[in-house]
C-alpha cells in the first residue's frame, strides 16, 4: 500500500474559526455547495435546492448520552469516568436499560488519584437516594474496564418500593455530563443538552453527536418531504475515536476505531431501490452505508446457511483496498436482506472499522452533507476521497468566506466526483 502522508491533509485553522456555540437558528448556518469542481454558497434551509427529487436522504438517529460521570475521593480528588462503549451487556440498549449493573469501556480523568478500590457517588432525588459505585477491573492502553453497580433506597413513605428499578440510562441522565468536543475548550452548558442533539435523535448510545445533522430542523425536513425526497434512518453510535488525531506520518499506519451500527430491514430495502440517488447526512451515515456494501459482499461469498457468520458482520479497516470488488451495490443489499430473512432478524447489527481514504471507490453514497473537519483527521481523508482530492478547493473557499468550522460550525453539501 502506497504511503499516504498525513501532512498533505493539513491546513491552517485559527481558533477563532472554530464555532464555540451554535447559531440561534440551526438551519440558518451557511451551506457550501460543491458540484463538478465548482464551489458556491447558500443557507442551510435551502439545502433541498441541491438534492434531486426522489433521492433517498439517510441520517443517523443516534442520541448522545451524558457519558461523563464525576466521582470524588475522600481526599477531595475529582475523578472523571467517561463511558465509551458497553462491554457487559455488550448491546447498547441492554446495557443502558440494565437495572442490575453493567460494565463499560471507559477513559478516566485524573487516573493517578484512583490507584485502587471502588469510587462511590450519591444522587439525592425526591423519592429516593441512589449510591453509584464504579470499580476498575482492568486496563488496556488508555482505556479501562469499569463495572458500575448501584443501590437505591426510598426516602418518602409514598414513594413505594423502587429497589433495582433505576436504569443505567436514567442514572446517566441524572448524574452524567454531556461530553461536548474537547476542541471547544469550554465546559458543558445546559443549552448543549439541546443544541448538541439532532432533532431526529432517538437511539441512545453516542458520546459525540453526528454533527452534520445539527443543522436540520423540522421545517427543513418537511420541505424535503414536499420536494419528494425520501428518508431512511440508520444508527451508528459515535465513539470518542472520532476525535482521535492521526499521529502517524503515514495515515495508513493509523488504527481506526470500531463503531457499532444498526440498520433496519426497511432502510436496506430503500437503499437497494435507490442506488445512484443516495444522500448521506454526515460521515457517520457515510461510514455506515459504505460498510453495508462489504457486509453484503462477505455474506454473498459465504451464505449464512453455511454456518455462523458473526465474523462477517465486522468490516475491517482496509477491506476496500485488498482486492477487486465486483459485486453490484444492489446485489450486496440483496445478500443482507437474504441474511436477515434466514436468521429471522428485522435489523442488521454489525461493527465497522472502515477507513475511507483517497483511492476509495464509493459503492452507495452519491452526495454528502457534512461539516468542516479538523486538519490531519480521518474525516478529512474521507472528504478528500469523495471529491477525488479536491478538498483544498472546498476548504480554501470556506476559510476565505468566513465559514464556521467543526461541530457547531457551518455545513456543506458535496457531490461525488
Amino acid at each position: 500500500m502506497e504511503p499516504l502522508l498525513i501532512d498533505d491533509f493539513n491546513y491552517p485553522l485559527p481558533d477563532e474559526r472554530i464555532a464555540k456555540y451554535p447559531l440561534k437558528e440551526r438551519d440558518h448556518s451557511k451551506l457550501l455547495v460543491y458540484r463538478d469542481g465548482h464551489v458556491g454558497e447558500d443557507l442551510f434551509y435551502n439545502v433541498g435546492n441541491y438534492i434531486p427529487a426522489h433521492s433517498l436522504l439517510v441520517y443517523n438517529n443516534t442520541r448522545v448520552i451524558q457519558a461523563r460521570l464525576v466521582f470524588h475521593k475522600e481526599s477531595g480528588a475529582r475523578i472523571e469516568v467517561f463511558c465509551l462503549e458497553p462491554i457487559a451487556p455488550h448491546d447498547y440498549q441492554l446495557s443502558l436499560g440494565s437495572t442490575q449493573g453493567c460494565t463499560w469501556k471507559c477513559m478516566i480523568g485524573n487516573l493517578k488519584k484512583w490507584k485502587s478500590g471502588p469510587l462511590t457517588t450519591t444522587l439525592h432525588a425526591t423519592r429516593y437516594t441512589l449510591n453509584l459505585t464504579a470499580e476498575r477491573l482492568s486496563t488496556t492502553g488508555n482505556t479501562h474496564e469499569v463495572r458500575f453497580t448501584w443501590h437505591t433506597k426510598t426516602v418518602s413513605p409514598e414513594g413505594g418500593d423502587i429497589e433495582g428499578a433505576i436504569s443505567f440510562a436514567e442514572i446517566l441522565d441524572a448524574m452524567g455530563e454531556l461530553p461536548i468536543p474537547p476542541y471547544l475548550n469550554r465546559a458543558t452548558e445546559e443549552s448543549d443538552k439541546t443544541t448538541y442533539q439532532t432533532v431526529y435523535s432517538r437511539i441512545k448510545g453516542s458520546v459525540a453527536a453526528p454533527t452534520a445533522g445539527l443543522h436540520f430542523t423540522d421545517a427543513v425536513l418537511d420541505d424535503l418531504r414536499r420536494r419528494g425526497i425520501n428518508m431512511s434512518e440508520v444508527t451508528l453510535h459515535v465513539g470518542a475515536g472520532t476525535f482521535q488525531p492521526v499521529k502517524t506520518e503515514d495515515a495508513n499506519q493509523h488504527t481506526m476505531h470500531t463503531e457499532i451500527i444498526a440498520v433496519p430491514r426497511k432502510a436496506i430495502e430503500d437503499i437497494r431501490n435507490n442506488i445512484g440517488h443516495i444522500v448521506a447526512v454526515g460521515t457517520t451515515s457515510m461510514r455506515t452505508l459504505e460498510s453495508l456494501y462489504f457486509i453484503g459482499e462477505q455474506l454473498s461469498d459465504f451464505p449464512p446457511l453455511k454456518g455462523d457468520q458473526e465474523g462477517l458482520l465486522h468490516v475491517p479497516q482496509f477491506i476496500a483496498y485488498e482486492r477487486d470488488h465486483t459485486l453490484t451495490s444492489e446485489q450486496a443489499m440483496t445478500a443482507i436482506l437474504n441474511y436477515l430473512d434466514e436468521t429471522h432478524q428485522d435489523t442488521l447489527h454489525a461493527e465497522t472499522q472502515i477507513m475511507i481514504k483517497p483511492g476509495y471507490t464509493f459503492h452507495i453514497v452519491d452526495r454528502l452533507i457534512t461539516n468542516f473537519h479538523q486538519p490531519k483527521s480521518t474525516l478529512l481523508l474521507l472528504v478528500s476521497a469523495f471529491v477525488k482530492g479536491d478538498w483544498h478547493t472546498i476548504y480554501d473557499y470556506a476559510l476565505s468566506h468566513d465559514f464556521r468550522f467543526l461541530s457547531y460550525g457551518d455545513s456543506s453539501i458535496l457531490s461525488k466526483r
